[in-house]
């Protein structure tokens, strides 16, 4: 049966996982057999040119998605204020892969704060339909559970849009003994776990402990989260993140495993086996 939500990694290649995908004649053809979205992070730090969204277009299947960061210079250089422009620009640059956008993600930095919620109410109000986005915070006002929250949340309600829910859990309770845990502790937002509910199809970006067997403890509540959203017919978007991603294949591996055994019918992943397309698509 096709997968009954969706699954993803933030980066469709890794060199650690040449040998672990099937053959293909590109790594986004490779990564979209076994993956039926992914997130977009490559759009954050360099917008593609339009031939370079065709040819992507052109190696996924119809039910795949895409859910692309808008640009480093729209979200964190200016907070959103005054990129009507930008938007417009990038928009039309991904036109091609329009048919097979999930949400865009709209992450912001810790300066975006409760000040600046006009400018991500305006920037999400001029989005053309159907396109949409999903919205991830980092300021602590909007983890605090005051007035500042209540705000955002009644807004993302309001606009059917879903917060993304960034759960750095595993991630902090590792030691910070190496230097890839160490540079991933650092980039990534020590935020609580907040989840909004709504209408809107979730976004969760699980960030994994660099020890693989540890992260089945963390990832225990989100199996039975997310097999209760499947069994309402709902799809959410499921991303894992490792402090080095050439682990993301191997956690995924865990994480199909634990919700297969909790979901009937749902196959495991076996990546180093030579098999079918999992019936995904």
């Amino acid at each position: 049966m096709a997968l009954p939500y969706f699954l993803g990694c933030p980066q469709w290649q890794h060199s650690a996982w040449n040998s672990r995908l099937p053959s293909d004649t590109s790594p986004l053809r490779r990564y979209s057999r076994i993956f039926n979205c992914v997130e977009g992070n490559t759009t954050f730090y360099a917008t593609p040119s339009r031939e370079q969204c065709l040819q992507w277009r052109s190696q996924v299947p119809d039910s795949f998605r895409f859910l692309l960061k808008f640009p480093r210079n729209i979200t964190h250089d200016r907070l959103l204020s005054g990129v009507d422009a930008d938007m417009r620009d990038f928009l039309t640059i991904v036109a091609p892969l329009e048919d097979v956008l999930g949400p865009f993600l709209l992450q912001l930095p810790a300066a975006f704060g409760p000040m600046h919620l006009n400018n991500l109410w305006q920037f999400i109000d001029a989005l053309p339909a159907p396109l949409t986005c999903t919205v991830e915070v980092r300021h602590s006002a909007f983890f605090s559970k005051g007035e500042a929250e209540r705000i955002l949340n009644r807004g993302l309600r309001e606009r059917n849009i879903a917060r993304v829910c960034m759960d750095t859990r595993a991630l902090f309770a590792a030691t910070p003994d190496n230097e890839v845990t160490i540079e991933a502790q650092r980039k990534k937002p020590r935020v609580p776990v907040h989840l909004l509910p709504g209408d809107a199809e979730p976004v969760i970006r699980y960030i994994g402990h660099p020890n693989l067997e540890a992260n089945r403890y963390y990832l225990a509540p989100w199996v039975e989260r997310v097999a209760t959203w499947i069994e309402e017919n709902r799809r959410p978007y499921f991303f894992l993140h490792m402090p080095d991603i050439g682990d993301a294949l191997a956690l995924t591996e865990i994480w199909a495993e634990l919700l297969s055994a909790r979901v009937d019918g749902l196959d495991a992943l076996r990546f180093n086996e030579k098999q079918p397309q999992l019936g995904l698509f």
